[in-house]
């Protein structure tokens, strides 16, 4: 490679900055220098291209066609590039390995099962976020994720973990002498769904539950759902995985089982080598799936 060919990577990484944030003052804040060096370098990578990359739109800045696909490569080399240090550096530093995970996931399936993994790895840091807003792993600084759908993310490698085929429950006391089944055996009890999937509710208005008449309730998160139909608040649909040990354990009864939905839990990861931790904690994952 002829490194003369291309702008200079300081100049490369202020674009990429000011095309990540639409602003030149956020990317000068995000890289520690002035608001006129990041303008400098943005205008130097436009005459070495001879084309326009932003263009001013109101207060903010907008990418040119030419622009946003130059962004979305330097986002990706700069992110391999990140990557490819951290985990040659990882194992010497003693990094924690950070793995993001959906809450709801994180508290009723990962969390009751990590003291196994710390028995079999106690030299394995590991740094847990919960969270449900899709995340850049590479930009946020996350070796691996566990992540709800259907195993399509661009630019990301999908490992399929455990289903999220979905159960009926109740608990017990709110179905004490009724029979189980079908969803008319509990048609006339408080539905209870969460604001964000809408599968549920698709499904049960598929199959004849029609939402419109019946008591129904809807929570912002997955979290605030699991707990008030472990109450006996209401009757839910809701992934296998997340209420396995409740049914197990008899807090929740499993009224119906939806069947296969397509969907899933997946281990998503960026390109490139694992650490020895992130292969270590891939790897008992797959032996608690």
């Amino acid at each position: 490679m002829d490194w003369r060919d291309i702008p200079s990577l300081a100049a490369l990484r202020a674009f990429e900055a000011a095309a990540r944030h639409g602003s030149l003052t956020a990317a000068a804040r995000e890289l520690n220098v002035t608001h006129a060096a990041i303008a400098q370098h943005v205008r130097a990578v436009e005459a070495h291209l001879e084309t326009a990359l932003l263009v001013r739109q109101g207060r903010g800045m907008a990418l040119t066609d030419a622009g946003a696909a130059l962004a979305a490569d330097l986002s990706d080399g700069f992110g391999r590039i990140v990557s490819g240090v951290r985990a040659v550096t990882a194992a010497a530093e003693g990094r924690p390995l950070s793995v993001t995970v959906t809450t709801t996931f994180a508290e009723s399936w990962l969390m009751p099962r990590l003291a196994g993994f710390w028995a079999a790895h106690p030299d394995v840091p590991l740094s847990i976020t919960p969270g449900n807003a899709v995340s850049d792993l590479r930009r946020d600084g996350f070796d691996l994720g566990i992540r709800y759908g259907r195993g399509s993310w661009p630019g990301l490698t999908a490992e399929f973990l455990v289903s999220a085929d979905y159960r009926i429950v109740a608990a017990p006391a709110l179905i004490a002498g009724r029979a189980t089944g079908s969803l008319d055996a509990v048609a006339d009890l408080p539905w209870l769904f969460e604001t964000v999937h809408r599968e549920p509710r698709r499904w049960a208005e598929a199959n004849g539950l029609d939402l419109s008449r019946v008591r129904s309730e809807v929570f912002a998160t997955l979290g605030m759902v699991l707990a008030a139909v472990r109450g006996g608040a209401g009757v839910s649909i809701l992934s296998h995985a997340i209420v396995e040990d409740d049914i197990h354990a008899g807090r929740l009864v499993s009224i119906l089982d939806v069947g296969d939905t397509g969907l899933g839990y997946h281990i998503v990861r960026g390109p490139g080598p694992m650490s020895p931790a992130a292969r270590a904690f891939v790897a008992w994952l797959r032996t608690q799936a």
